[in-house]
């Protein structure tokens, strides 16, 4: 679908924009919650698939769930892949090509919704927006809440040989980056870096914390001192995690690296058990994403329960705002 007058995008292209945001104290801003903002539009996403049901049953849907993010200031998308993984569509009858076919399909979705999205506006002052492509852990395909404990009960050998497959078809599948995310322990971190290693594609980690830990309660500057050993890797950080946790892993990440920053935390609501709700508020203050800003993060976005609104918020503050959304 890309159109003459839509930026021709690279790694380098990336990198570059990441550079200018450091130096000028500014925020590349990524999108949101895509399983929150479904789950919001009335989707049912009660499988063992979660938002990647909807790419099996309605890719539209998708689409337009990550247009939504790029109008709201948005300029990294997060495809759909999190979930995707050969054995999960193997339990519902897909073999390992449609299973690939998913994953560039993923890709091609939020490709898809930036280009309507650019097409929309004056593509040429608007700036580029990137595609990146989701490598959730092995975790995710247990869906049995693993990644938030990084207790598998497998070795580094036996992670690498499954995230290999899948990272060769989503690079194959073109995405402008690959977004590593919600990683828990030192052994899929090492893991991962290593499958990246020769990658064509640049790449972030970001790990899942807890009390200043990985989930595995191992050290997080030991993770982020692995990825700043990695040259793919372009960004370190962390997501799916509580933003109290935010000012503490920049500063380890600080203290081992010096490569961008990259953050997308939840939403800081509490699960109330009892009464089976949500308490407090979505979204963060902006006191705290500029703190996050000031501090040395140069990626924001948000992760579970971080909707459009939210993202519209913190791509505000970025631009030395409040109040109004880009785009």
């Amino acid at each position: 679908m890309a159109g003459p007058d839509l930026p021709v995008l690279d790694p380098a292209r990336f990198t570059d924009a990441l550079g200018a945001a450091r130096a000028s104290g500014s925020l590349v801003t990524i999108d949101g919650g895509l399983g929150t903002l479904l789950e919001r539009s009335g989707h049912d996403l009660a499988s063992e698939l979660w938002s990647a049901r909807m790419l099996v049953e309605s890719p539209a849907v998708i689409r337009d769930a990550h247009r939504q993010f790029y109008a709201s200031g948005a300029r990294v998308g997060i495809s759909s892949s999190y979930q995707v993984s050969y054995e999960g569509l193997s339990a519902l009858g897909f073999d390992s090509a449609a299973t690939d076919r998913l994953l560039a399909l993923s890709i091609r979705l939020v490709e898809e919704a930036r280009e309507e999205y650019l097409g929309s506006v004056d593509a040429a002052a608007h700036g580029p927006a990137w595609t990146a492509a989701s490598v959730g852990p092995y975790g995710a395909m247990l869906a049995d809440g693993s990644e938030y404990s990084g207790r598998y009960g497998v070795d580094v050998a036996d992670l690498r040989d499954w995230h290999r497959p899948r990272l060769a078809a989503l690079i194959d599948a073109g995405p402008d980056l690959l977004a590593i995310e919600t990683i828990p322990s030192l052994a899929e971190t090492e893991a991962v870096l290593r499958e990246l290693a020769g990658s064509p594609v640049a790449a972030w980690l970001a790990l899942t914390v807890a009390q200043g830990t990985l989930r595995s309660g191992e050290a997080l500057s030991e993770a982020f001192a692995m990825a700043d050993e990695t040259p793919e890797i372009v960004a370190v950080g962390i997501n799916c995690s509580d933003p109290l946790e935010v000012p503490a892993a920049i500063d380890a990440a600080r203290a081992v690296t010096e490569k961008p920053i990259v953050i997308y935390p939840n939403s800081g609501e509490q699960w109330d058990a009892k009464n089976r709700r949500w308490m407090g508020a979505a979204g963060f203050a902006d006191s705290a994403v500029r703190e996050w800003i000031d501090r040395g993060a140069t990626l924001v976005g948000g992760c579970c329960r971080v909707g459009p609104a939210e993202i519209a918020a913190i791509a505000a503050v970025g631009a030395g705002s409040t109040g109004s959304t880009p785009g």
